[in-house]
């Protein structure tokens, strides 16, 4: 397998890392039966419950993307805010970042792998080093807003201790046989605010308030079924 090279740029360095598999971790909240109400709230949109809870999707490499726009079909499909874990060539080289789980959610209805599948997986440029911001994990903050005939709507604001910690993230990667060197991990989101929204932009922010940093990414979302 060819590997792809993600560029990051880490502490104002410029960085190339290898990936050769990318995953995203659905249904990761850490609150059981706040978990429970997002499977509710995809139940009411069709999609079936999962066999388990967490739940591991395998994603095309060349789903990753950084160009600020993808395109999509229909006008169902919505991004979600998630933290992003990168593994490098070895265990001094694990990075954290923010990214957008794009998903078709008429597709996901049908099945919830392939809804991933279609969509592109946006990701920021900017990273983070993980143990400068492993020991106050619990305090890092997840914001995302969805363009909306216009205008900029709050779509999520949470901190990351609404999703599974930091080391049952890395216990079930281990569970799944995850091959952890040179992958990239969607590895979970947080609550919406009011429920699924569809929009032509969609903006996400990880907020590091106890180092005073945050890492953003904007995209736009360009229906390419309609001539505009």
């Amino acid at each position: 397998m060819n590997n792809i090279l993600l560029p990051l740029t880490i502490n104002n360095v410029e960085m190339e890392i290898k990936i050769n598999h990318v995953y995203c971790i659905g249904y990761a909240g850490r609150n059981t039966e706040k978990t429970m109400e997002h499977i509710i709230e995809l139940e009411k949109i069709g999609v079936r419950r999962p066999k388990e809870i967490p739940a591991l999707y395998p994603v095309r490499r060349n789903s990753l993307n950084q160009t600020g726009e993808i395109e999509v079909l229909g006008s169902q499909s919505s991004g979600e805010a998630e933290i992003v874990l990168i593994f490098g060539d070895n265990d001094d080289e694990v990075y954290i970042t923010v990214g957008s789980d794009h998903t078709d959610r008429s597709l996901e209805t049908i099945d919830i792998n392939q809804s991933k599948q279609i969509c592109d997986k946006p990701i920021a440029k900017k990273a983070w080093k993980l143990n400068e911001v492993v020991n106050h994990w619990d305090d890092l903050l997840l914001t995302s807003q969805i363009l909306v005939n216009g205008e900029w709507q709050d779509y999520q604001r949470a901190k990351i201790n609404e999703i599974i910690p930091l080391n049952e993230i890395k216990n079930f990667l281990t569970k799944k046989d995850v091959p952890m060197k040179n992958s990239v991990v969607f590895s979970g989101t947080v609550p919406l605010l009011d429920g699924f929204k569809y929009g032509s932009g969609f903006k996400m922010v990880f907020v590091d308030k106890v180092r005073e940093d945050k890492i953003e990414a904007v995209y736009t979302i360009t229906r390419i079924d309609r001539e505009e």
